[in-house]
């Protein structure tokens, strides 16, 4: 290990806390960790190509909520308390202004959900970013794609394909990634895509409702699949039902942002199913949280995802 990466490495440790918790965090061959009594360990892991899952001049600090962000997702759709993780980064050149700025996207997102980092690597080469993402949920309580039922219904917060749209407008030389756009429309599609939010505290509600939970990173009709897949059941989405925010709506108009909300990726809402006469309680969540939640479909026999109004294939897949 080179002079440059110790140095790198004392900066990120510099910027991670302790906590009771964890027994030996940043600094050993292994982090030791004391988990919650009654409670298990979900664990998810994302990596994040330069290029790939974000533009290339996209800010380091953007990169750095990103690469929580979408860990942090996983774990809300387990219904999971976030804890602790590793981060490993592959980095081009030592660059200590650049892992600076990171580590202030990064470590605000952790900071907020009490998430704590214990450990990871450092590497050179082309830009990628790996976290590993520990959660805890009480025994019997996790949420899972292999729970729905006929019947339910089918319920996704916030609003959908404010990403896709933002990647498209950039893929068109229309938005300038790097850059705050003057407040509007296009300033709110961007930070969809590069700050998107983890719906931790939707995700812990929902384990006194929910049959079935996916967060919604390859497209909704994709993830819902994984749902409809694992549970071994279909699904109706009505296309008239999605919550298009108004931004994208004036942006896109009526069909193409229906396009982005079906098949585009990297909303990070949750998706999830839950009985008929759950309607209240969610209203009553949705109202207590302060974010909308949508009923869109409903859980049918069958095994395939069918969208009354819009027709076409599904969402994101990396190696189509």
């Amino acid at each position: 290990m080179s002079f440059a990466e110790f140095a790198l490495i004392d900066r990120i440790r510099a910027r991670s806390k302790g906590r009771d918790d964890i027994v030996l965090g940043i600094g050993d061959d292994a982090a030791l960790l004391q988990p919650l009594a009654g409670h298990w360990l979900a664990v998810t892991a994302d990596t994040l190509n330069s290029g790939v899952h974000f533009p290339p001049e996209t800010m380091p600090a953007d990169i750095g909520w990103k690469t929580l962000a979408v860990n942090l997702s996983d774990l809300a759709a387990m219904g999971a308390t976030p804890a602790w993780g590793t981060l490993a980064l592959s980095l081009p050149e030592a660059s200590e202004e650049w892992i600076d700025a990171f580590a202030d996207g990064f470590f605000a997102l952790a900071d907020a959900h009490e998430w704590r980092l214990i450990g990871g690597d450092t590497t050179r080469g082309a830009l990628s970013l790996s976290v590993t993402a520990f959660g805890q949920v009480p025994h019997g309580q996790a949420l899972r794609r292999d729970g729905a039922q006929v019947g339910d219904d089918i319920w996704v917060s916030g609003t959908l394909g404010d990403a896709a749209a933002a990647l498209h407008l950039w893929q068109r030389g229309a938005l300038n990634i790097a850059t705050a756009a003057v407040p509007g429309d296009d300033e709110m599609l961007r930070q969809r895509l590069l700050r998107p939010t983890p719906r931790v505290a939707l995700g812990l509600r929902l384990r006194a409702f929910a049959h079935a939970a996916v967060d919604i990173s390859d497209g909704l009709l994709a993830d819902l699949g994984h749902i409809t897949t694992r549970s071994g059941v279909g699904a109706v989405v009505d296309a008239d039902a999605l919550p298009l925010s108004p931004g994208l709506r004036a942006r896109f108009g009526r069909d193409a942002a229906r396009a982005c909300a079906l098949r585009g990726g990297d909303d990070y809402e949750l998706c999830f199913t839950a009985a008929a006469n759950q309607r209240d309680a969610l209203h009553a969540v949705a109202a207590s949280l302060r974010l909308p939640l949508t009923r869109i479909g409903r859980i049918v026999q069958g095994h395939a995802v069918q969208c009354e109004g819009e027709a076409g294939p599904g969402g994101y897949q990396h190696f189509a």
